[in-house]
Order: C-alpha cells, then structure tokens, then sequence
C-alpha cells in the first residue's frame, strides 16, 4: 500500500501539544513507510478562524523542522489543500447523494429549530433534528424551491442497524444508528459544507489510506463511515490516538501550563527535545530507550507500538529532557540558539560583536551544565556583558561576618587573582585554602564575596573560570567596587 497520511487542521487558534503530536505521528508513519505526508488546511468554519493562526502553523514546522510532501505552499497532485477553495466540488458530491437519496434538503428555518430545541429541553427529551423534512413530497419540495426558501442538504442517516467503525488501536466500536446525529448537516445554506463532508471527501479525494487522529474524533467516526457507505467508497484505516493528560489524570489544558507551541520556543525549550518528547506521548520503542533523533524517528516508528492508555505530560520530565539536549548539543549550534535570548536581554547587539561571540564561545562549557532553558543564557552569562550596577550586603556578606570582616577577606583575595595567569584552578584554589586557614574561616567566606564581586551573585558558573573568562582586570575592578560599597555601610 501506498501510504498517505494527512494532518488537517482548522485555523482557529495556535498550534499545541495535541495537534502537533498527531502531526508527528502522521509525520514520522509517513516517512517510516516511505509515504506521503500531506497538510491539509480545514477552514470551512468562517467564524472562529483566527487571523494568526495560518502564520503560526507554518512557523511552528518550520521551527520544528517538520516538512509536509503536498500542501498549500509546496503544491500537489491533489490540490488545492485549502477547503475554502473546493467549495464547488463540496456541493457538486452533496447534491449527488440527494439525487440518490442518500440525503435530503431541509427547509427548516433558524427559528422553527431553536422552538424544536426548546420544547425538546422542556420535555426532557432526546436532542436532535426531528426529520420534519426527510419524507416532503416531491409537490412541497418543488414548492420550497418556486418560493426560493433557504435548504441545507442533510443525511439520511438509517433508522435502523448499527455502523462499526474499525480502529487500529481501539479494535470494533459499535454504534447504533439511532443514537448517532439525527441527520446531521452536510452542506449549509450558504454552500458551505459542515466538518463532516469535507472531511470526508477530501479524505477520499486526496487518496488517504491512515488517518490518525485524536481519540476526541471516535464519536464521528460512525457517522464518516456511514458517509463513506453513502459515497459508496471505501474508508481509510482508522487509528485514534490516546488521549494526552496532566499528571492530575485530566486532559491537558492551559490550568496545567503552556500547551502552545509558541509559549515553549519562548520559553527556551530546543525544538529537537520538544519533538523526542511530545513523540513518547503515545508511542514507546521499548520499554527502556528515550532518546531519539528525528532520523530514529522517521526509520523506527510503527503504529504497532502505540498504546491505548492515556499519555501523561509531565512537564519536569520534558524539562529534564530540554536540559540533556542543551548538554549534548554543538557549541557552534547552541550559541546561535543562546544568541536572540540573550539580545531580547539587551546583553549583546544584533548581531553580535565578535568580541561577544568569541566571550559566548568561552563561556559556554562554564554555563553549559547550568542551563535548563535557552532562557537561563541571560541569568548565567549576563555579568560577562554587563556591568554589575548595584551589590547586595545580603548576598555579598557571609554568615556570621560583618562588613569589616568581608572587607579584608576582598582586600587579601585580591592579590591571588592578580596571580591567575600563572595559576591553574587547582593551585590557585589551594592558595586559596590556605588563606582561608590562616584567617581562621571557611573557605567559603573567602570565595562568596569574590563570586559576588564578580558576578553579582552567589550562584555563577565555576568561579575562577568565570575570572579568565572576564578577565583579571575588570574582576579586580569589580571586587575594589564591593570592597568600597562595603565600606560605606
């Protein structure tokens, strides 16, 4: 079989966790098998499309670097890929199952259904259309249509029996026809078609052979299988995926946190730990390797390996996760990454300088192991960029020591930095300890004023490597500044 998948979504809001997994999924089935994997953009509901949300869609793949093989932007055998733009043949086929009874128009008006709706919420019964139009004579239909009386085409859903759905993850799901949409709308008044017709005829027209989509689609599936039945075509292979959750077991949402796209980038997450994540929310190898590359995932994923059960965001673990991808990442590839981070921080220009460049590229095995997001760039390397405006008596003053007691430990420290060049970490941190002796503390209490005179805080990366990195001269200058800030309390 030829496969070709699809990932169709409607423009009405930004891309998040949900939709982009099953992008991937299609993506990586796709490319697994040697198919095709084709975007198909769904806007037949005019009025919740969101005027950003098409930007966002393209920029959110092209970040990930996931690239479909038929679309609106690359073309295709089996354009257009927009459902705005395939109106015609919407109602060309809607109009066929008419003429072939396989649906019907009604002539039911706005007001005539919502009096239906409320004498059914009043009498506590079952909802839906009543079917007051299926059964019109040919007379009453050829008088609805001389007075130019607005119709939707509706299916004639059967009245009788039970439509299964066959899903490769789910196994049968039984439907009784009674309880599926009373003759649901296909084709609305003004020549649009409802979700459930395009789908399924762009399904059928573009040559899909899998869909894959979220588990919140099994109660359509009935009903596009009984389409397909009126079609007379044959329906694709099913496959719903499972559901995604918080850890508190409920379906992810914004009360558990970012759940866009957007929100991630901006919050300094690497687009490859995003994708190995969001790829085991469903899916397993086995039942011991995490990590893989997007090539692992296009050559080993399988639909045999997804599960039924829900699958579990949790966001400490795709935290984890973003920290080892900073750690194994190229130096070259993680300062362009660290780079617009640290420029909305005002800390280097844009572009940088090549004197800034070559400071990132000798600070970053320092602050490498210190990053959990592209954001913490700023925090651990600002005090290389910047000049330190303010100090704080707080930080910069050791437990059980005062001002005068902090201020000769900066006095005799200053003369072992002096010496650095000639020093490696280890003998200058020994020299270091033998101060500390011989003033009677805590080698601590020698080097927490020192970090904070140079990088205004008690937490850096490695101090003395954080010295060479800035340099000794402007080091001294910034522990003379504490010392004198000191000496003023």
């Amino acid at each position: 079989m030829n496969v070709r998948v699809r990932y169709a979504p409607s423009p009405t809001g930004l891309q998040h966790i949900g939709s982009v997994r099953t992008a991937l999924f299609n993506y990586f089935f796709a490319r697994s098998q040697g198919g095709r994997f084709i975007l198909r953009i769904e806007d037949t509901d005019r009025e919740r499309l969101h005027p950003d949300a098409l930007k966002d869609l393209y920029d959110t793949f092209s970040w990930l670097g996931i690239h479909w093989d038929e679309g609106p932007d690359v073309g295709g055998e089996y354009g257009p890929y927009v459902q705005s733009e395939r109106s015609e043949l919407y109602r060309k086929l809607a109009i066929d199952l008419v003429d072939r009874d396989k649906a019907y128009r009604c002539y039911c008006t706005p007001q005539r259904l919502e009096e239906l709706r409320h004498h059914q919420e009043e009498n506590k019964l079952a909802p839906g259309y009543d079917r007051k139009c299926r059964n019109l004579s040919q007379a009453e239909k050829d008088e609805f249509a001389a007075q130019g009386v607005p119709s939707v085409i509706r299916l004639k859903v059967p009245l009788e029996g039970s439509t299964v759905l066959e899903d490769m993850i789910l196994g049968f799901i039984e439907h009784k026809n009674e309880d599926i949409a009373h003759d649901p709308v296909l084709l609305k008044s003004d020549g649009y078609p409802t979700y459930h017709l395009a789908n399924v005829i762009d399904d059928h027209e573009m040559r899909i052979t899998h869909i894959m989509r979220a588990q919140e689609w099994v109660p359509s599936g009935p009903l596009h299988i009984l389409l397909y039945k009126a079609f007379g075509w044959e329906p694709p292979v099913y496959c719903h995926l499972p559901f995604v959750t918080g850890t508190d077991g409920r379906k992810l949402s914004k009360r558990h946190g970012a759940t866009s796209i957007i929100e991630f980038r901006n919050g300094g997450y690497l687009a490859d730990a995003l994708i190995n994540y969001i790829s085991l929310l469903g899916w397993s190898f086995d039942d011991s390797r995490e990590f893989f590359s997007v090539h692992d995932l296009e050559t080993l994923f399988s639909l045999e390996k997804l599960n039924k059960s829900p699958a579990v965001f949790d966001y400490k673990k795709l935290e984890w996760f973003n920290g080892m991808y900073i750690r194994e990442r190229s130096a070259e590839k993680l300062i362009k990454d660290i780079i617009p981070f640290m420029q909305q921080a005002s800390l280097v220009a844009d572009p940088p300088t090549e004197g800034q460049l070559v400071t990132l590229e000798a600070a970053l095995p320092l602050a490498r192991e210190r990053l959990h997001f592209l954001t913490d760039a700023p925090t651990v390397l600002g005090f290389l960029f910047q000049e330190i405006e303010t100090y704080s008596e707080v930080d910069a003053i050791p437990k059980k020591m005062d001002a005068a007691a902090t201020v000769k430990v900066l006095d005799e420290s200053m003369p072992l930095i002096a010496g650095l060049d000639e020093k490696s970490d280890e003998q200058l941190e020994e020299e270091f300890r033998r101060l500390a002796e011989s003033m009677d503390t805590k080698l601590g209490n020698l080097l927490m004023p020192v970090r904070v005179a140079v990088t205004g805080s008690r937490v850096s990366p490695p101090l003395f490597a954080s010295i060479r990195v800035l340099g000794k001269e402007v080091s001294l200058q910034r522990i003379q500044r504490l010392k004198e800030f000191l000496q003023k309390l």
